[in-house]
């Protein structure tokens, strides 16, 4: 993964591998080095329809730097820290901001009309939902484990109501040539879930 880092910083190691570090730390299961290399690799496969695809690039490597479970503002933090370590490592402070825009994007998936590099970012972040059932089945568990705390009978209930909102987006992806194909199977994977979640039939 270093080496994906170093294609934009090329020789650059301390901010790579605290972001490495960030990545694998113990209480992660589906925030993980995994879910960051399908993001880049989304991102890299589709880097034509970005604007500027090392700023998205970035912005998924920061997008979850900050991760603690019940924190609320993960996505404020991880985008300060981007600014900082960019600017540091010598990025002007307009395309440290872009990336910092598009890691506080993450947090609802937003993406305004037009917005390239935001759309590509929002269909990388959100690929795993449409993944196979066994992948998907390991994403959901994952999101879980990460939970653990949390007993089902608040669990349950609260993640249903996240995956509708998802389920209920206009749109689920926004700038992959494949998004009609992508957006039904993650829809009947929301679909399934929920009923999981649920206990319907």
């Amino acid at each position: 993964m270093l080496e994906a880092w170093q294609r934009i910083f090329p020789g650059e190691e301390v901010v790579g591998r605290e972001l490495l570090a960030r990545w694998s730390q113990p209480h992660r299961r589906y925030h993980t080095l995994d879910h960051l290399a399908l993001m880049l690799a989304v991102i890299d496969e589709h880097a034509g329809l970005a604007d500027d695809a090392d700023a998205v690039r970035l912005a998924a490597w920061f997008h979850d730097a900050v991760y603690e479970v019940f924190a609320q503002d993960n996505e404020e933090r991880s985008a300060a820290l981007a600014v900082r370590n960019l600017e540091a490592l010598g990025f002007s402070q307009a395309r440290a901001e872009e990336v910092a825009r598009l890691v506080r994007l993450t947090a609802g998936h937003a993406v305004a009309p037009g917005d390239r590099n935001g759309g590509l970012l929002a269909d990388a972040d959100l690929a795993i939902l449409a993944s196979g059932k066994p992948e998907y089945d390991r994403y959901a568990a994952a999101v879980r484990e990460e939970y653990a705390a949390v007993p089902d009978e608040v669990f349950r209930p609260g993640r249903a109501g996240i995956l509708r909102k998802l389920a209920d987006l206009p749109e689920l992806y926004r700038v992959v040539p494949a998004r009609a194909e992508w957006s039904a199977r993650a829809r009947a994977n929301l679909a399934a879930e929920i009923r999981t979640l649920l206990g319907a039939p």
